[in-house]
């Protein structure tokens, strides 16, 4: 079958397992060839391909709604609902999305980028298709990993309180991006390993039906069997007490058993939770046989050997940064602790964890709680480090708001992936953290120009005993520079004035540095002095400096890859109003009023004009009206 000719999944309902079985393992060959150039996430995806097409079989897609809770396994839904042809553009700059996007397709009926949303938006849809009398199955699909999400559990309590018409496909690859951890997850597992059950209620229901019936009283009986049954043969039918018909588990790669389990369940008044058993990397080696969460998601490989096409001699990754210092330091310090919520290799702590792993908490899909957790540890004079993306830092605001800044705990944030994080577009980029952050009273927030300094931040962080504090960090590699053996302390609230300049000033940190030096160094040759500052720390600013600034006269221009309502910028605007500086000149750029969408950073930024070019245009207006001020 050729993939690029598929326009919708209509073509399945006719198609014979054996004549699946041929699709799927084309799905998967494809999906091999396409994500060996442009990465993405191979192993959910290579998992699911029997599941997604037996979905689409079984249901008429978009009357029936498939809601894909991980979004990152969107790629096989996509291919039978007609976007093969646009998978050389995965990710990539004006490309196929890598997560369902309603605009692309009316398939796409839920968009995901943060797990455990599914069954919330699945019940919303179940409610309004039952007030507007209408008819259609509503099909969440989760992974076992994202079910340790409390918003997922949240879900499960009220769609099993409400008993609304729902089949919830719990997609059980044993393995999410890290190895799950809990009591859900060990639930799972004594389910994986009951299969007898399903067998013997079966039998036991035809030997019933053999004896003459006698009132309801044997029914009665019967079904206290079968519930004795349950109990004896599966231990903690967790789902079945919160009110869903649980069915499976089922082979997610056995067509027949897909089908057959699939039927039962549209025949199943309310809630039903079919439980499907997939392999994730399913059909590539190197992905099946990974252990570790590194064949989740990849960059570029070699097809035939599995390798990934990295860059040689390349600087230190900023999560290993952040995370070695944090390790080397715990060797000195016994109260140093740990916690990521579900993201160990990504935030690069399989090193602390296996040189400490009494200190070293993966707590699963669980920001919420592992804010509190650190907050808690906090309490008892511990030293908490809390690794956490900036974008699922959002999902444990009001822990961090209500639990560690209105203590005043000595928790550190290290928020990776702060700014651009470019392929996974929209729901991951890490620019709102400066805005939700640096309004809460008593935390300090500071990034870094680069590793040398990222390393001294972090032994400030872990030194600093006056309340909570936290640190940003870009996606990907250092710069390369040369790094200091001793570690020292950063005053806080201290900046850095990296070039001297009389014109005009640019206050900036982190990624944009380099930026700002290239523009004022070009400003250099055009006769116009610009001054750059490494404004290190967001809050608390540094008043000494700003304050002379300001003094003086200088035009300001603060720019910052984070967005501009709330940001960086707009502190230094409240300092001026604050101060009575109210006829300073003060420009700001940034991330505009947007959600910014998937591809290279390097596009993104020329986009939104986040640029050298942009800075140089803006400074020599800025120098021109200082001269005519003069």
């Amino acid at each position: 079958m050729d993939l690029l000719s598929i326009k919708n999944p209509s073509f399945l309902k006719g198609l014979t397992n054996n004549e699946l079985e041929k699709l799927s393992k084309q799905i998967r060959q494809f999906l091999i060839e396409k994500l060996s150039v442009t990465g993405g996430h191979i192993g959910p995806n290579l998992g699911v391909v029997e599941l997604t097409i037996a979905l689409h079989k079984c249901f008429e897609s978009p009357k029936d709604k498939i809601l894909w809770d991980v979004g990152h396994q969107s790629y096989v839904h996509k291919i039978v609902t007609g976007r093969a042809g646009e998978f050389d553009s995965l990710r990539q700059f004006k490309g196929l999305c890598g997560f369902p996007k309603r605009q692309e397709s009316e398939h796409d009926v839920w968009e995901t980028g943060h797990s455990s949303t599914s069954l919330s938006a699945a019940m919303g849809m179940a409610i309004a298709r039952d007030l507007k009398k209408e008819k259609s199955y509503i099909v969440p699909v989760i992974g076992d990993g994202a079910l340790t999400g409390g918003m997922a559990l949240e879900a499960l309590n009220h769609i099993g309180h409400e008993k609304k018409d729902m089949i919830v496909v719990l997609n059980d690859n044993e393995m999410s991006i890290a190895p799950n951890v809990g009591a859900v997850h060990n639930i799972l597992g004594r389910l994986r390993t009951a299969g007898k059950y399903q067998w013997a209620k079966d039998e036991l229901e035809v030997l019933l039906k053999r004896i003459p019936a006698v009132g309801g009283v044997l029914a009665a009986t019967a079904e206290r069997i079968k519930d004795s049954l349950k109990y004896m043969l599966v231990s903690g039918m967790f789902f079945e007490e919160l009110g869903f018909t649980y069915l499976g588990p089922v082979d997610g790669h056995n067509f027949e058993a897909l089908f057959e389990q699939l039927n039962n369940a549209k025949k199943t008044e309310g809630p039903v939770l079919l439980h499907v058993i997939t392999k994730k990397g399913k059909g590539y080696y190197p992905a099946e046989s990974d252990t570790t969460g590194t064949w989740h998601g990849t960059g570029p490989y070699k097809m035939d050997t599995g390798t990934f096409v990295k860059p040689v001699n390349a600087p230190p990754a900023w999560s290993s940064l952040v995370s070695e210092t944090v390790r080397k330091l715990a060797r000195k310090d016994e109260r140093i602790v740990a916690i990521t919520p579900a993201m160990p290799v990504g935030s690069k702590l399989e090193g602390f964890a296996s040189e400490f792993p009494d200190r070293m908490y993966d707590v699963g899909i669980a920001e919420q709680h592992a804010a509190t957790v650190a907050a808690g540890l906090a309490t008892q004079n511990m030293k908490p480090f809390l690794a956490i993306y900036s974008t699922f830092l959002q999902r444990a605001y009001d822990q961090v708001v209500h639990d560690i800044c209105r203590q005043n705990l000595n928790v550190f944030l290290g928020i990776d992936r702060a700014g651009l994080v470019g392929a996974d577009g929209e729901t991951h980029q890490g620019v709102f953290d400066i805005a939700f952050l640096r309004h809460l009273p008593n935390i300090v927030l500071m990034m870094p120009k680069d590793e040398n300094e990222g390393q001294h931040m972090v032994y400030t962080a872990l030194q600093y005993d006056d309340g909570p504090i936290a640190m940003r960090f870009p996606r990907g590699n250092g710069i390369g520079v040369p790094m200091d053996e001793n570690l020292r302390q950063i005053p806080i609230g201290t900046w850095e004035i990296l070039k001297e300049g009389t014109d005009a000033v640019i206050l900036t940190f982190g990624t944009t540095i380099p930026m700002a030096m290239e523009a004022t160094n070009r400003l250099e040759k055009q006769g116009i002095s610009v001054k750059v500052v490494n404004a290190r720390f967001l809050k608390p600013l540094d008043d000494k400096i700003l304050t002379k600034l300001l003094a003086d006269n200088l035009p300001i221009l603060t720019i910052e890859e984070a967005v501009l309502q709330g940001g960086f910028g707009s502190a230094i605007l409240e300092f001026a109003h604050e101060h009575g500086y109210y006829h300073s000149v003060i420009d700001r750029m940034g991330i505009p009023d947007q959600f910014i969408e998937h591809g290279d950073v390097k596009s993104l930024l020329e986009e939104i004009g986040l640029t050298a070019n942009e800075a140089v245009r803006r400074l020599t207006i800025l120098a021109h009206k200082k001269q005519q001020r003069a």
